[in-house]
């Protein structure tokens, strides 16, 4: 499925009936018509008829239907005829693809960039609807991918969701002067895969039970090399809640920056959540740098928008051993850890002990707005993680904070 600036095209083949290699040409006709009116006298009556009909159906597909075109030419017109349909922006239509084999490198050369976006429920918030607006307009407005390029967006997705998603794209990415693909994933499906996996975890990284990040599928970046195919070397997780300002392909163009350990890049959480949250660890150890401030401190990670290295990812022996249960029951002891905030806490606490497996992005990547922790006892300290100095690319409306307008 290729996707041409504004729709996505299905390539079909165009199965056409096969034919004896005998030319049908008026002269042709007569001839068999000659032959056999010569051996008329030995057919019987329904014979007859059966060979005088198809003698008349040869006749009126070569004068009335082929308009003196063979099936070369005629498979060529319907394929001309699907792609000037295609091509027609006022046309938009979405093929929906669910396969999930995806590889980085498709046939004819052509280079993939993989990004991926939680969407489920959207369906009954419009809040969410408009954010996901401002998410996909912004992001078809400033994409800028070279020809033998295609950007496949990933949605994770339940049923009404989908639906949904099908009527809005076509219309939000109508501006986009690139090549995109659409793959959906069941939510379902990737939780059942996910649950073994991260059961052990949610129960230190989220709210309680029935709880917005208790869904074994918000941890899916935890393991997301152990979901998609092996061929994916690489993808961007993203919110919805987010502005571009600049060419997502810039974003991608981070994993070269990677040192050889790392598995995720990502941005430092820019309020002091994480200073409350390890509160106990630093109060036994107030030499920590543990929840403090940059440049020098820790402050932990925000998960709006993440790079992750699967290929790295898989080759970790490291990373694969701190998402065993008896590693994750063992930091989260050491540093009385109990979090809410699903995958983005798991890699913040591995972070203040590995800080290695991490590329830190800078800030700009995900400029965060929130600031709900300033008024929440954090007043005095709270420009020190909030500061953001130099561009912004990309803008995270996080705890429904509006966006600036550009």
């Amino acid at each position: 499925m290729l996707c041409y600036g504004f729709v996505c095209v299905t390539e079909r083949a165009y199965h056409l009936p096969r034919f004896h290699p005998v030319c049908f040409g008026a002269m042709g006709v007569l001839r068999v018509l000659s032959l056999t009116m010569a051996r008329i006298g030995t057919f019987r009556p329904h014979q007859l008829a059966l060979l005088l009909a198809a003698a008349l159906a040869v006749m009126a597909f070569y004068y009335l239907g082929s308009e003196k075109q063979n099936f070369s030419t005629t498979t060529k017109r319907i394929k001309e005829t699907q792609a000037s349909h295609n091509s027609n922006r006022n046309d938009a239509d979405l093929s929906v693809d669910v396969r999930s084999d995806h590889h980085e490198n498709r046939a004819g050369g052509r280079q993939s960039y993989h990004a991926l976006m939680m969407f489920t429920k959207i369906n009954t918030s419009r809040t969410m609807q408009s954010k996901f607006e401002v998410a996909m307009r912004s992001m078809a407005r400033h994409g800028r991918f070279r020809e033998d390029e295609i950007l496949v967006l990933h949605y994770v997705s339940d049923g009404g969701s989908k639906e949904l998603a099908m009527r809005m794209l076509p219309v939000l990415l109508r501006e986009a002067t690139f090549q995109y693909e659409v793959v959906f994933h069941d939510v379902n499906g990737l939780t059942e895969k996910l649950f073994p996996i991260v059961e052990a975890m949610q129960k230190h990284f989220s709210a309680g039970s029935g709880a917005y990040y208790s869904d074994a599928i918000f941890f899916l970046s935890v393991a997301m090399h152990r979901i998609m195919p092996t061929e994916m070397k690489r993808i961007v997780q993203l919110d919805l809640d987010l502005k571009y300002r600049t060419n997502i392909r810039d974003l991608f163009q981070q994993f070269k920056h990677f040192p050889p350990e790392a598995v995720i890049g990502i941005v430092r959480e820019m309020q002091p959540v994480y200073r409350h949250t390890f509160w106990q660890y630093r109060k036994e150890n107030p030499k920590s740098r543990v929840g403090d401030p940059p440049p020098d401190g820790l402050p932990g990670f925000n998960s709006g928008v993440m790079l992750l290295n699967l290929d790295t990812m898989r080759r970790s022996a490291l990373y694969n051993r701190l998402l065993e249960p008896e590693h994750v029951a063992h930091l989260t002891e050491k540093y009385h850890f109990r979090g809410h905030l699903g995958d983005q806490d798991f890699f913040s606490m591995i972070g203040m002990e590995h800080p290695e497996l991490f590329h830190h992005l800078d800030c700009g990547w995900n400029r965060q707005l929130c600031t709900w922790w300033r008024d929440h006892g954090y007043g005095d300290v709270f420009q020190l993680y909030f500061r953001c100095d130099g561009p912004v690319h990309i803008y995270h409306g996080n705890c429904n904070t509006q966006i600036p307008d550009d």
